[in-house]
């Protein structure tokens, strides 16, 4: 049973959550946030690849109705997308973002603010999409939203390309994770994202968010209280290695509640490659679905999908 109100209130009454943004802010200056640990000095100005620097860059914050189900319910996911990421994905849909770094420069007291404003309109959750470089700013900022009143849960939305010594910073914070499992071989990630290391990064990162959070609990409302969401996207012959991430989550737990995606398409330079330059067929989706149910998981997202299985 996941527990009745976040689990980051216990951390703040108890002081752990300010002493936890401290250390994190410690992580800034050389950065060694994520597992790319560029060594950038962000405090001083610097920028590390990611983008990233002193302040947190927010592109655009609202209610949010395209996520999974169990994180919508009627009132909406409240999301806030972060500028700037740690991965160099070639055909990233939101490229503006995560590639131009499109967004303002916001401090502390303006994201709180935004948190709670989200939480007034109805929102379920605050979900920060790409929070991986912005750990130290969210931590900071939502020791003032829990201040202000902010309840509701918190969605740790990633590319899964975390570094260990930060995800235990968020032990207790984040009830819950939603990683994306991109790439089963080192070859593939290096070049389609920048990150040759990612499969073995990823594993060790989504290992250490189910021994957190556990699997997906969601209430008799429908809506997610605390646990583990794995997105992963179906990518043009085989090339995400379905069948090896499908077995590895099947491995964390059967009962990992996974997001089969359908909706890749060129985008941003997938044109220029000819191994990304048309959307999956059905029958691709179709076999990757197969390796879910194959390697034993059976927490499927089910909203509806492009492909009619």
């Amino acid at each position: 049973m996941a527990p009745s109100w976040p689990s980051y209130l216990a951390l703040h009454e108890s002081g752990e959550l300010a002493r936890r943004a401290e250390r994190a802010r410690e992580l800034l200056e050389p950065c060694v946030v994520c597992p790319r640990e560029c060594r950038a000095a962000r405090l001083s100005g610097a920028a590390c690849f990611c983008g990233g620097g002193e302040r947190a860059m927010v592109c655009s914050a609202g209610p949010h109705f395209g996520e999974e189900r169990p994180l919508v319910g009627t009132g909406g996911s409240g999301t806030i997308f972060l500028a700037g990421c740690n991965l160099g994905c070639i055909f990233c849909q939101n490229y503006e973002i995560s590639h131009l770094r499109q967004g303002v420069e916001v401090g502390a007291d303006e994201l709180a603010n935004t948190m709670v404003r989200l939480q007034a309109r109805g929102c379920h959750n605050i979900n920060f999409v790409t929070p991986t470089h912005y750990v130290p700013q969210i931590l900071a900022a939502l020791v003032i939203a829990a201040e202000a009143g902010l309840r509701v849960p918190l969605v740790y939305n990633t590319g899964g390309y975390d570094a260990l010594q930060t995800l235990r910073l968020l032990d207790g914070v984040f009830d819950i994770y939603m990683p994306d499992a991109k790439y089963a071989d080192g070859e593939v990630a290096a070049r389609l994202s920048g990150a040759p290391d990612y499969p073995e990064v990823m594993r060790a990162a989504l290992t250490e968010m189910h021994a957190q959070v556990g699997d997906l609990y969601i209430g008799p409302d429908g809506l997610a209280r605390r646990g583990l969401l794995v997105r992963h996207l179906v990518l043009p012959d085989g090339l995400a290695g379905t069948s090896e991430i499908m077995r590895f989550l099947a491995s964390l737990s059967r009962d990992t509640y996974v997001n089969v995606m359908a909706q890749y398409r060129p985008c941003y330079q997938a044109h220029e490659h000819s191994e990304l330059c048309r959307s999956i067929t059905a029958d691709e989706y179709r076999a990757a679905v197969q390796a879910a149910l194959d390697a034993g998981l059976h927490r499927l997202d089910d909203r509806p999908r492009q492909f009619t299985l």
